[in-house]
């Protein structure tokens, strides 16, 4: 559905062009690449315009042999045949420009066996979007099941590609999407142009049932955080000089200052503008409270109710139904209508403001001018509004080697990694391979396998490298069991190589136990007996003499009694040495004690005592004292 509706008020109809060809007036054609592979003389690369319906090979590229449908026959009329090239690739259908819808064209084409169609321009002018036809109840029987991708190609370009075919030549291109939409990170973002409106045909009924299809993949991307969302609704505004008019306050909220057209066409019967404004408002605002209370999927719930309960074909469309499917989804009603403030007050309404700026091209992306519009990563997506064709194009949209699982699924990607493991190194004893399937295609990168690093091209050859690499196939290298044992050529202490562990020979990916006793290498000494076992040997001495494995040499068993009755000798030796040192040591410490005490009861003996004699013998005590001392 344009931009612009057929039964509008001359006054509201002039207010829109004026904001389409003057505010805006910037509409980005968007563009896939077309590359003649053959003949080698032609090589080269052009632009082609995607149309926007069928199906765009977003993230991905048709390869395909070109034929003409020829002079005159414009597409219109079934062709009746089927167009197969002369050699067994998918065909790549030329039609030329005139006389009726491009998605005519298109669609006898794909009835006729094309993989593709390239419309030629007929005139020498830039590329233009092809898109389909307006209200037409022929075409709406066949839009819906156009399921190829098809676009416009310039006149020059169009002109040399038939020249060619009628020289013989075989023409061979490559249509390429890969590039078509910016995959920079490992989030996408995409905006959807919408409108509440659901009795405007064919275009209501697509752009709803795409929200009720596409609703489960939209809520897994959100949850997972692989993606960010946001809804938009274009509005209009009506002249100053008309805001009184019975149209503009039919039509308009706030004054005049956003305005939808009369859904019937019909300004005195049914619903009116402003009813289809008020409900775009209300959904921009349920999106805006769920997004600060982290359910911002919750918008896919509050569309997909209201249009099952409030149906404006079953006159349910309705303020209080609108709030009771709010209420059933846990939503806070009060914040709703806060955000969406008075629709009869003369005052800007700041989430209606900003969308009308929103409407205009920003960078790149170029005017919304037509409705639905789906905005990826802020490019415009060209193609059917279907479940599947746009989650192809989201998926396009990572970084390659970031999107989630879901955009692996085999209903929109090939896996390149299932036919001849993609080209990429394989080992098939461990089932690791280095192959790792994308939505654009397929990598050859070595794996990171239960944390184990694996090193190398990916093509050809990819080691395990690192700590507790041995714990997957041995690390690539010789392993054996044989009668319980277990041999590895591989070493957790070192971080890459093989080496044949002690008593085997080889390169590490290959081992064989080595003969000591046919090799001498051991068992050499005297009278000793050799036996070679898988990855060991024995070697018995003859007599009562024992083995030393490290010196290659036999002992006499009795020497360890004689070295035990040695040692026993020291000891006790040992033990007498400390225990008369001990006894010395006592002896001497008690003369040394003896002797001090004396001398200290020498200095505290009585001074007059010390003269006095003894009336006997006539000797003073001092003698007597030295007398006993010497007895």
């Amino acid at each position: 559905m344009c931009l612009i509706h057929k039964g509008a008020t001359l006054a509201l109809f002039l207010t829109l062009t004026m904001v389409i060809n003057g505010v805006f007036g910037r509409f980005i054609v968007e563009k896939s690449s077309v590359t003649i592979l053959n003949p080698l003389a032609m090589r080269s690369k052009h632009d082609a315009a995607i149309a926007n319906f069928g199906v765009p090979n977003y993230g991905g590229y048709i390869i395909g042999s070109v034929v003409y449908a020829g002079k005159g026959a414009y597409g219109c009329d079934s062709f009746d045949k089927t167009f197969k090239p002369k050699f067994p690739r998918p065909t790549i259908l030329i039609i030329d420009r005139g006389e009726c819808y491009f998605a005519l064209k298109v669609w006898n084409g794909q009835q006729s066996g094309a993989a593709a169609v390239l419309v030629a321009d007929n005139v020498d002018e830039p590329l233009i979007t092809m898109d389909s036809p307006e209200e037409s109840k022929e075409a709406d029987d066949f839009i819906e099941k156009l399921n190829i991708p098809s676009a416009l190609i310039d006149f020059s370009f169009a002109n040399s590609i038939k020249q060619a075919l009628k020289k013989g030549e075989e023409i061979v291109l490559k249509i390429d999407w890969s590039e078509s939409l910016p995959h920079p990170d490992e989030r996408v973002e995409y905006e959807l142009w919408t409108n509440t409106n659901d009795e405007c045909g064919a275009r209501c009924d697509e752009q709803m049932n795409f929200v009720k299809n596409f609703k489960g993949h939209a809520q897994i991307l959100e949850k997972g955080g692989y993606s960010l969302f946001t809804p938009h609704y274009i509005t209009w505004f009506c002249p100053k000089d008309y805001v009184s008019s019975n149209q503009c306050k039919s039509q308009c909220i706030n004054q005049g200052r956003y305005c939808a057209p009369d859904p019937e066409q019909d300004f005195g019967d049914g619903y009116d503008g402003k009813d289809i404004v008020f409900e775009n408002l209300r959904q921009l605002c349920v999106h805006k409270v769920a997004k600060e209370s982290n359910r911002s999927w919750v918008w896919w719930d509050y569309v997909t109710d209201f249009h099952i309960r409030c149906s404006m074909k079953e006159k349910k469309y309705s303020k209080e139904c609108a709030e009771r499917v709010v209420e059933s989804l846990g939503l806070p009603l009060d914040k709703i209508k806060k955000c969406i403030g008075d629709p009869e007050a003369n005052v800007e309404n700041e989430v209606l403001k900003s969308e009308q700026s929103l409407q205009v091209g920003q960078g790149d992306r170029g005017d919304v001018t037509i409705l639905p519009t789906l905005i990826i990563n802020n490019a415009q997506y060209r193609g059917k509004l279907e479940r599947n064709a746009v989650l192809k194009a989201i998926c396009s949209g990572f970084k390659e080697r970031t999107e989630p699982g879901i955009c692996l699924s085999g209903d929109i990607e090939t896996n390149e990694c299932l036919e001849a493991n993609g080209g990429c190194w394989q080992d098939k004893k461990s089932n690791v391979t280095a192959c790792k399937d994308t939505f654009r295609g397929r990598v050859c990168e070595c794996p990171v396998v239960n944390g184990v690093q694996y090193k190398g091209d990916g093509y050809t050859s990819c080691e395990p490298y690192g700590p507790a690499r041995c714990s997957i196939n041995q690390g690539g290298c010789w392993s054996e069991t044989k009668k319980g044992l277990t041999y590895s050529a591989c070493s957790n202490s070192e971080a890459s190589g093989c080496r044949c562990p002690q008593g085997f020979k080889g390169d590490g990916l290959k081992c064989e136990d080595i003969d000591e006793c046919k090799e001498q290498s051991a068992c050499q000494c005297d009278g000793c007996k050799c036996k070679n076992n898988w990855g060991s040997f024995e070697c018995k001495c003859s007599g009562n003499r024992l083995y030393m494995k490290e010196q290659d040499t036999c002992i006499e068993r009795s020497g360890s009694r004689i070295g035990w009755f040695l040692t026993f000798v020291i000891l006790a030796a040992v033990a007498s040495i400390c225990v008369g040192g001990y006894v010395f040591y006592k002896y001497r410490l008690r003369s040394y004690m003896d002797s001090e005490i004396m001398a200290i009861m020498s200095q505290y003996m009585p001074l007059e005592s010390q003269n006095t004699n003894d009336p006997v013998t006539g000797e003073s005590q001092q003698q007597q004292l030295r007398l006993t001392s010497a007895a």
